[in-house]
């Protein structure tokens, strides 16, 4: 008999009064000598299924077994149920136990804080809430590869290991096959990268951004999906050193182009979550977040304010709010800054453009004043920024005199000159963290809690 999914199962009348063929694992087992209840889970949705057991058909040593945890196939007619709690049940006819579980199985009936979980991060999908989250996180990933086909973008694979730095600050995670025990060294006592595998640097990306102009200079219109990884030494809440990211690139596009995009892309994918992720979703809003399903039709359905930085600058200053971080103009705006202007001043979400360019990246577009470039970043409320990007400079003697100013070796740059140096043209694009979209989506308060085994510093377990 062909097994079914619990959540198929749940979703329709068709197979009541059939025999259903089920297998996952025991959540709880419960009963009296007369009959046996055992809640079933098998990962395809949020709610169990409940299996009764007619002791007149089976014995105790049978079920001796089923405990929290064990692994089960029962087969057996699927009934609307008598009691409270779940629209159908199983009444079982055939048993067998594919895994055992014994009381020292972590994961027992009693409530786990969430820190715990992180400790567990093996075990952790098996729970209520991280199945939630892992569904949804697969749901969002398969949303974000069909808005872009359906736009007709191009899936490009950049590099993970590179030999440039996109963001400039350094911190990347070097790649390399020296004997760090005994590093060969060149006459004047530096290490000697012409004898490491690549023959030079290299290291683990930082973003596709670079290699997706390329793309974009090309194809027309483009989208990495993929990890990166930051050698930061942030221990905080909002901050992974692997984690996925979404970045199209796309020829002649400018920044009010970008702009909505941006706007049309998040919509997206959280109407996609609410419309196909709802048992999850409606599970971590009632445990986590009451507030979450409003915070997404929020966002649903209020158009994006649009300002300049100098403008929410000028709000900030005069609001009168006492922020940890005093802010001015210049400054890089903090995500409680960030968060006043969408939940407090504007209570929608804000697109802010024209940063200072002492404050931005190498390739953003400077404006005709010198000091601005043509930034842009999405503003959420609760998580402050979850889009950045940028109109790129599409000029060759304006890119390279940044380059310049900035002291980037110029050996790394003359690749992704050459794209303004043949044929350059308007070209804009943004970056989005998978991670911060999922703790936006799910209510989630810690981006360790969105992605099934977090790396951050001091912690590469599993």
């Amino acid at each position: 008999m062909k097994r079914s999914k619990i959540a198929s199962l749940l979703a329709t009348d068709t197979a009541v009064g059939t025999i259903v063929d089920v297998r996952g694992w025991v959540r709880t087992r419960r009963g009296n000598k007369y009959v046996q209840f055992v809640a079933l889970n098998d990962g395809s949705t949020v709610h169990n299924l409940q299996i009764v057991f007619d002791m007149n058909k089976f014995n105790d040593e049978e079920l001796k077994p089923i405990t929290t945890g064990a692994s089960i196939h029962v087969t057996g007619r699927l009934v609307e149920s008598q009691g409270k709690g779940q629209k159908y049940e199983i009444q079982a006819d055939t048993l067998e136990i594919y895994g055992t579980a014994d009381d020292t199985y972590p994961l027992q009936k009693k409530g786990h804080t969430l820190e715990f979980l992180r400790e567990k991060a093996h075990l952790r999908p098996r729970t209520n809430t991280f199945g939630a989250v892992l569904r949804v996180r697969s749901a969002l990933a398969y949303a974000i590869h069909k808005f872009f086909h359906n736009k007709g973008f191009f899936y490009l694979h950049t590099p993970l290991i590179t030999s440039s730095d996109c963001e400039g600050a350094g911190a990347m995670f070097q790649v390399t096959t020296l004997p760090l025990n005994e590093l060969p060294r060149t006459d004047e006592g530096n290490v000697d990268y012409s004898q490491d595998f690549f023959g030079k640097p290299t290291a683990l990306t930082v973003s596709g951004q670079l290699e997706g102009e390329l793309g974009a200079t090309a194809i027309g219109e483009i989208y990495t999906f993929g990890p990166t990884f930051r050698a930061e030494n942030s221990n905080t809440q909002r901050h992974l050193s692997e984690f996925w990211m979404i970045e199209p690139e796309m020829a002649f596009y400018d920044i009010t182009d970008n702009m909505d995009l941006a706007e049309e892309f998040v919509k997206y994918c959280i109407r996609y979550v609410l419309d196909h992720c709802r048992d999850d979703i409606e599970f971590l809003a009632e445990h986590y977040d009451k507030e979450l399903i409003d915070r997404l039709e929020f966002v649903l359905h209020n158009d994006f304010v649009r300002l300049t930085y100098t403008e929410g600058v000028e709000i900030l200053e005069k609001s009168g709010h006492k922020f940890e971080f005093p802010v001015s103009w210049g400054v890089d705006l903090q995500s409680e800054h960030e968060r006043y202007l969408v939940e407090k001043h504007f209570k929608k979400p804000v697109i802010l453009t024209d940063y200072p360019k002492e404050i931005k990246a190498f390739y953003m577009k400077q404006n005709e004043d010198g000091r601005t470039v043509r930034a842009m970043d999405v503003l959420f409320p609760q998580i402050g920024e979850i889009i950045g990007g940028s109109e790129r400079e599409a000029d060759f003697g304006k890119l390279k005199q940044r380059i310049d100013e900035l002291h980037i070796p110029m050996k790394d740059m003359c690749w992704y000159l050459d794209t303004r140096r043949y044929g350059t043209v308007p070209h804009s694009g943004f970056g989005l963290g998978f991670e911060r979209l999922l703790l936006f989506c799910t209510g989630m308060t810690n981006i360790r809690d969105v992605i099934p085994f977090p790396r951050t510093p001091k912690n590469c377990e599993f």
